[in-house]
């Protein structure tokens, strides 16, 4: 009896001892992963400093220039045939790779001034983001939109000021304008030594270490270190005035710039800065090198059971995003899972709590843009594609163990508005289909009036978006589409005994969204406004806060 208990006490002891090292080897796995966003307003050279850290990744291995539609080369992260033709990015793409011992996912995000809310719900699968800001420009209108959705959520935000070889704005400007237009403080990492044509290089205040650039010759990088700001060796290298001027820019920042604070980066209030040129080339690994070491690990996502441990041992993600057919001669339907803790294994069956079921996950993928990989195994902070038969929708959590959902991702209010309707009604199944998957995936929010009439509207965040769906309608399902913009600009989700017959207010429209929820169109914020007024007992929402499919 002695010796039974010894051996159940043995196995209890050795299975407490599997568990520790499981997790011990997924929090080791999670820790090497950094899963990053990049915004930026267009023409800041976003797609360029992706690709240049692909480079350093030796996922690439030669970057693609987009320069239009005559030209053969396209970049990496724009793999949609009407960006290849229109030389911008319109949806968003996920990449990966490894650097230094750290597996990097990059989640590249459309910059043009049209772009969906396929870029708001990306953010949300990011553990931080890398800002771009054109040294010329500054801060740009779409930046404001972008850093919004990062900053509501207080991720830490990198700031990379692009394009130091060409003429710019003071850099002490651009600092200043990131805290008047962006409310955000900021800490230069490193600091530019002149620009344009007078460009020589940075200076990185943490190491100590001057980065000398070579107009002639961009690959060519000389690195050379330095007891501080005023080693005599800089006057050597850059010339006595622009040593000069290094020196008291340095002791400025020094003496009246933000000291360096690792909390406020992490919690989104300081952002570190970095100066370069992703065209050249110059700057970008040391910025990356930079971020890796600050950049945050995959860290807690709340959930209906309260904050998930990225190191827990129990798999959980939920689906960000929906593509259908990224590979149109296979007519398939990729559904982006951010995986949020434990170990993803090929084959694994998990719970689907929306449609209280389990899933077999058989056929998962990994990113570069287009191409994509088999993968075996993942963690925490990875980014896959799981093969969607139909049975995953925008928002849904997958997970191991105790059943729960992630927070819910909030439908973002569309601003633009078009009464949709089909030129052949004998393609009126391709019709639907299509309107049903473009839908689901985000590309644009269905809408249906509530007369009696079939009237159907569709509701984009950017009106790049109308282009994009009847190019997507035309070459992807093979169906001509009519769209009739409508004058609406606002749209609001309604809360309340909401009865459509009884909502007479001018300039507006009682309308019901794909889910049957009530919504109503508003011209202006004024009818808006006078429409809350009339009926006190409705509420209002820009954000309808729910799971896609959940009622």
């Amino acid at each position: 009896m002695l010796h039974y208990h010894e051996v159940i006490k043995g196995t209890e002891r050795e299975t407490f001892e599997g568990k520790e090292r499981i997790c011990n080897v997924i929090k080791t796995e999670v820790d090497k992963r950094k899963t990053m966003a990049i915004i930026s307003h267009p023409d800041a050279g976003k797609t360029t400093l992706t690709e240049k850290l692909l480079l350093f990744g030796g996922a690439i291995h030669e970057a693609g220039m987009v320069k239009g539609k005559k030209n053969s080369k396209f970049a990496t992260s724009d793999w949609m045939e009407i960006e290849k033709q229109r030389g911008i990015s319109v949806t968003s793409s996920v990449m990966e790779f490894d650097y230094d011992g750290f597996r990097i996912n990059i989640l590249d995000t459309p910059g043009h001034e049209d772009f969906s809310e396929d870029t708001y719900r990306t953010l949300t699968a990011a553990d931080s983001a890398v800002m771009l800001i054109d040294g010329a420009k500054g801060v740009e209108a779409q930046t404001k939109k972008l850093f919004e959705v990062c900053s509501q959520r207080g991720i830490p935000i990198f700031t990379f000021v692009n394009k130091m070889d060409r003429e710019t704005r003071d850099p002490f400007e651009l600092m200043e304008e990131l805290e008047e237009v962006l409310g955000m403080r900021s800490y230069p990492m490193n600091w530019p030594i002149g620009s344009g044509i007078d460009f020589q290089g940075i200076y990185d205040r943490k190491n100590k270490y001057v980065e000398l650039f070579d107009s002639d010759d961009a690959k060519k990088v000389r690195v050379h270190k330095v007891e501080d700001v005023e080693d005599a060796l800089l006057t050597d290298l850059l010339g006595e005035e622009a040593h000069q001027k290094l020196i008291e820019d340095i002791q400025l920042l020094d003496i009246a710039g933000d000291a360096y604070d690792d909390e406020k980066i992490q919690k989104g209030d300081l952002t570190p800065s970095f100066f370069g040129s992703a065209l050249s080339n110059f700057g970008v690994q040391t910025f990356l090198e930079h971020f890796l070491n600050i950049a945050p690990a995959p860290v807690e996502r709340v959930s209906s059971i309260g904050p998930i441990n990225p190191a827990d041992q129990k798999f959980s993600g939920y689906i960000f995003k929906i593509q259908a057919n990224m590979n149109p001669a296979h007519r398939d339907r990729i559904a982006f899972l951010r995986i949020c803790s434990g170990k993803f294994e090929r084959g694994m069956s998990v719970k689907h709590p929306r449609l209280k079921k389990s899933v077999k996950l058989s056929q998962p993928q990994q990113f570069l843009a287009q191409e994509r990989n088999i993968v075996q195994d993942a963690y925490a902070g990875d980014i896959i594609g799981l093969f969607d038969p139909g049975i995953f929708q925008i928002g849904d959590t997958l997970c191991e163990g105790q059943t729960f959902t992630y927070d819910e991702m909030p439908n973002f209010a569309p601003e633009h508005f078009a009464r949709v309707s089909i030129k052949n009604a004998l393609k009126k199944k391709q019709f639907l289909k299509g309107l049903q998957q473009l839908t689901e995936e985000g590309t644009v929010q269905f809408f249906e009036g509530t007369t009696g009439i079939e009237e159907m509207m569709i509701g984009v965040v950017g009106e790049l978006q109308f282009e994009v769906f009847e190019y997507r309608m035309k070459h992807e399902y093979n169906v001509d589409m009519s769209l009739q913009r409508l004058p609406y600009q606002i749209a609001r989700w309604v809360d309340g005994d909401f009865k459509p017959s009884a909502f007479q207010v001018s300039n507006a429209k009682p309308a019901k969204d794909k889910e049957g929820r009530p919504v109503v169109l508003f011209e202006n914020e004024f009818n808006l406004r006078w429409a809350s007024e009339r009926f006190p007992d409705l509420a209002f929402y820009s954000q309808s806060h729910f799971h896609y499919g959940k009622k």
